[in-house]
C-alpha cells in the first residue's frame, strides 16, 4: 500500500470516528441546544428546567425579557404597559426597524403587540397563579422567548441605528 493511500485511509477513519462521535453527542444534546434557546434565556431558566420546574423556568425567561426591555427603553413600567410604551407607534423608545416604509411601521407595531401579549398571556399567569406546564409547552415558551430576545438584540442592525 502506498504511503499516500495509507495516509488517506487514516484520514477517512478519523473522519468516520468523528461522525460517529457527533451522532452520539447529538443524541445527548440538551433540549436547549436542540431548540437553540438564547444564551441569556438559558442562563435564567436552565437550572429550573433541569429540575423540572417548567412553569418557573418560563416565568423567569419572560421576566428577563421584561427587565431587558425596561433597561433598553428606560421606561419605568412593567409587563403589558411597558411593552406598549417601549415599542409605541408615535414615540418608540425601542425601534426595531427604521420606521420609514409602511412595512417597517407595521413590523414595529406587530412586535409591540407580540411583546405585550407575551407578558399578558405567558408571563403574568405564571407570576400570579400556580401553573403546571408540561415540558413541551415550556420548551415552546422558551423558544418563543428566544425569538423575542433575538429580535431585541438585532434591533440596531435592522433599524440601521
Amino acid at each position: 500500500m502506498s504511503k499516500s493511500f495509507a495516509h488517506f485511509e487514516r484520514l477517512v477513519r478519523i473522519a468516520s470516528d468523528l461522525c460517529v462521535a457527533s451522532d452520539v453527542n447529538d443524541a445527548e444534546a440538551h433540549p436547549f441546544e436542540e431548540r437553540n434557546i438564547h444564551p441569556e434565556i438559558a442562563s435564567v431558566s436552565m437550572k429550573l428546567f433541569d429540575d423540572g420546574h417548567y412553569s418557573q423556568a418560563t416565568f423567569e425567561a419572560f421576566k428577563f425579557i421584561d427587565l431587558e426591555v425596561k433597561r433598553v427603553s428606560g421606561v419605568n413600567e412593567s409587563g403589558h404597559k411597558l411593552m406598549m410604551a417601549a415599542f409605541s407607534d408615535s414615540n418608540p423608545k425601542i425601534k426595531l426597524t427604521r420606521l420609514v416604509t409602511a412595512s417597517e411601521i407595521d413590523e414595529q407595531g406587530g412586535y409591540r403587540f407580540i411583546f405585550a401579549g407575551a407578558m399578558s398571556a405567558i408571563r403574568n399567569p405564571r407570576g400570579h397563579e400556580i401553573n403546571i406546564d408540561p415540558i413541551g409547552r415550556c420548551l415552546d415558551h422558551l423558544s418563543f422567548a428566544s425569538v423575542l430576545l433575538r429580535r431585541l438584540d438585532d434591533r440596531q442592525l435592522d433599524a440601521g441605528l
